[in-house]
């Protein structure tokens, strides 16, 4: 049985947190494609990945990388989403609202996801997020 959208993107998300590139890098076809069409070129954060080994090793080398980022800490219990699936049985929309716990007090970092699934892999994911947020 093929796993849901709800599913899919809460493996990603939690294999994101868990940085685990090879198992994020096998939830994409294998001419999979990253995109994150909001991330300048040159970024720490690469802009595109195409095919899963190229995202294997894009995101090990990006979550090898020490975080810059110490002064906050993700609060699951008050971060949000909402998916949407859409008349396309293969693609479905994340809007995301991530809470952090910051020194100054609490922070939301809103983003969006578009997946486009092929046979229960991810075939194309567009991530659209602040890339200040991402270093």
């Amino acid at each position: 049985m093929a796993a849901t959208p709800v599913e899919i993107h809460e493996r990603y998300v939690w294999l994101t947190m868990t940085r685990d590139a090879d198992a994020l890098a096998e939830m994409f076809t294998p001419d999979g494609v990253l995109e994150s069409p909001l991330v300048p070129a040159g970024h720490v954060f690469p802009r595109r990945m195409e095919g899963r080994e190229e995202i294997r090793k894009g995101l090990a080398a990006y979550y090898e990388r020490p975080p810059t980022r110490t002064d906050r800490v993700l609060n699951v219990d008050r971060s949000r989403y909402v998916l949407h699936t859409t008349a396309d049985p293969d693609v479905f929309i994340v809007e995301i609202d991530a809470a952090f716990d910051e020194p100054a007090g609490a922070a939301t970092v809103s983003l969006l996801k578009i997946f486009r699934m092929r046979d229960g892999k991810i075939a194309l994911l567009r991530d659209y997020f602040a890339p200040e947020e991402v270093a």
